[in-house]
């Protein structure tokens, strides 16, 4: 042995995930893509309207096996500068219009077209930040062994009220047993929190505290 790590490939837990996900989540968000097609139409509107341009926000996130992909949502922040050009901090660009498209999730739709494409899936680990990858410890790093999600074992578990190590926990426990039940459960949890509006919504520096890294392994339960 040289000492180099060698990164066990992620095992399915059975055939739902080796053969059934997959097409799932593809049907599922063409379906909500042309049922919605006008919601996507109204709301790229009224943030060209109230935010300006561009409409998506794209940013590059970590995905399966850590392949970094572009992220697809409806912009929440205006492009706000002070005097010297620097942008203003998130919670200031972040308009009483941006909230609602995050508390309502809405900012979130596009993302369907990351799953069509194959770099997300309808539930799985949220996709964080490139800056983070470095800081997980070698269970968190779990989370990427599968496609993140569009919602997660996590969210519908406090999401902000959580830790980042039990959200992470909690990411890692999902990935080692993934089933149809579950992940139907999660769906039906993650509706009913958007229509109650209990921050289900994506992760964000104006809304979540930034991670730092975890000396030690965390677990649930």
């Amino acid at each position: 042995m040289n000492g180099t790590a060698v990164k066990i490939r992620h095992k399915p837990y059975g055939p739902y995930e080796r053969l059934v996900k997959r097409p799932v989540d593809c049907l599922c968000a063409l379906f909500a893509l042309i049922i919605f097609s006008w919601l996507l139409a109204i709301v790229a509107i009224l943030v060209r309207f109230k935010l300006g341009s561009p409409v998506i926000f794209c940013q590059e996130r970590p995905g399966r096996e850590e392949k970094i992909f572009k992220l697809y949502k409806f912009r929440t922040m205006t492009d706000a500068r002070d005097g010297d050009g620097n942008l203003l901090p998130d919670e200031v660009r972040l308009t009483r219009f941006g909230k609602l498209l995050r508390a309502t999730s809405l900012d979130e739709l596009p993302e369907l077209w990351n799953i069509l494409k194959g770099d997300m899936s309808i539930v799985g680990p949220r996709p964080l930040l490139v800056k983070y990858i470095p800081l997980y410890n070698e269970t968190q790093r779990h989370r990427h062994d599968v496609r993140p999600g569009l919602t997660g074992l996590a969210q519908v578990h406090g999401r902000n009220a959580l830790t980042w190590e039990e959200k992470f926990a909690f990411d890692v426990d999902y990935v080692n047993k993934i089933t149809f039940r579950q992940d139907l459960a999660i769906v039906a949890q993650t509706v009913k929190a958007v229509f109650l509006q209990t921050g289900v919504h994506g992760e964000g520096t104006a809304t979540c505290e930034e991670f730092r890294g975890s000396e030690q392994d965390a677990h649930v339960g």
